[in-house]
């Protein structure tokens, strides 16, 4: 008789357990044990992402890959993503977009740049073009790798290699929280790994075109998102509920 599944709190626990004192790479290979869950990961083709997509390929772990293409991304993006497609033949990278009515009532009620007009104008064009697509990707899901760092943010400087995402209920996996930016970039060397050449110039996060600026000297790497808003305080909302990153209290 097959085990029973655990619960995604006692996954969570049993994931934060056993990847906690594993490398990044060491993580993603272990989630091989993890067969009898669904398990996928949402590729925004960044620096992170393109570090866990060659361990996937690598290690044939059982991961289902996605993108959320929202319709305004840089040709620089599509050019990584369709280097990625040919690097990495065995992974099929699944690619969802925004409901196409959804995003043609979003233009005509605040334009096609209305994001830049207010905070709630801009949270709902992320809801439109990122998290109602991601929430169709991760229908099933289990448990979902992310390429977040702790560097990234205040909102995630305390977050850890195993989360629940209380509101979706998911067991959510942080392979590279605690990996800094000049190891990674050593991976990436190192593996000839495709990669988007605007972290060349200055762009260290990449989301939408009209969105992202490259940072100056001495910014913090989240700064050229949403740039026009408060500084450190920005998210899409894909991690995030009522404002804040959704996580259990106790993991």
């Amino acid at each position: 008789m097959a085990e029973a599944l655990l619960d995604k709190k006692s996954l969570t626990e049993k994931l934060q357990s056993e990847l906690e004192d594993l490398n990044f790479s060491e993580r993603i290979e272990k989630l091989k044990e993890y067969g009898d869950y669904s398990i996928a990961f949402s590729t925004s083709f960044s620096l992170e992402d393109q570090a866990i997509l060659h361990v996937v390929a690598e290690s044939s772990a059982p991961v289902r890959v996605f993108a959320l293409d929202t319709g305004r991304l840089f040709e620089q993006t599509h050019k990584v993503a369709q280097e990625s497609r040919e690097k990495y033949p065995n992974v099929a990278i699944e690619t969802f977009y925004p409901d196409a009515q959804k995003t043609q009532e979003l233009v005509a009620k605040q334009g096609i740049n209305g994001f830049f007009e207010s905070v709630e104008n801009r949270k709902a064009c992320c809801f439109v073009r990122k998290v109602e697509p991601l929430g169709r990707a991760l229908e099933g899901v289990d448990i979902w790798i992310t390429g977040l760092r702790a560097a990234h943010s205040e909102n995630r400087s305390d977050m850890h290699v195993a989360e629940l995402d209380g509101g979706r209920d998911i067991a959510k996996i942080n392979p590279l929280i605690d990996v800094n930016i000049d190891d990674l970039r050593s991976y990436i060397d190192e593996y000839d790994i495709p990669y988007n050449s605007l972290h060349d110039i200055g762009y260290p996060s990449i989301g939408c075109a009209p969105c992202t600026r490259p940072i100056k000297p001495g910014e913090h790497p989240r700064a050229g998102r949403w740039w026009w808003e408060e500084d450190n305080k920005q998210e899409c909302g894909l991690h995030l509920v009522d404002g804040k990153l959704v996580r259990a209290s106790n993991i």
